[in-house]
């Protein structure tokens, strides 16, 4: 279930993705690579909006 009617996210995404946010910066600021984190970001947002949209194409279709 989207966290609103706009976020494609869920609620447990969107904790996700900010943990995740959190440590980027961390990282960032100790000099390390983030690329393995921000791809798991990048991850949960895309599965999030397929799904949003697989559901829009299901409600247009009834």
């Amino acid at each position: 279930m989207p966290a609103s009617k706009h976020d494609p996210h869920s609620m447990t995404e969107l904790a996700r993705v900010v943990v995740l946010g959190a440590r980027i910066v961390r990282r960032q600021q100790k000099g390390k690579g983030t690329a393995r984190l921000e791809r798991r970001v990048d991850e949960i947002r895309e599965k999030a909006q397929a799904r949003e949209d697989a559901r829009e194409a299901a409600r247009r279709k009834k």
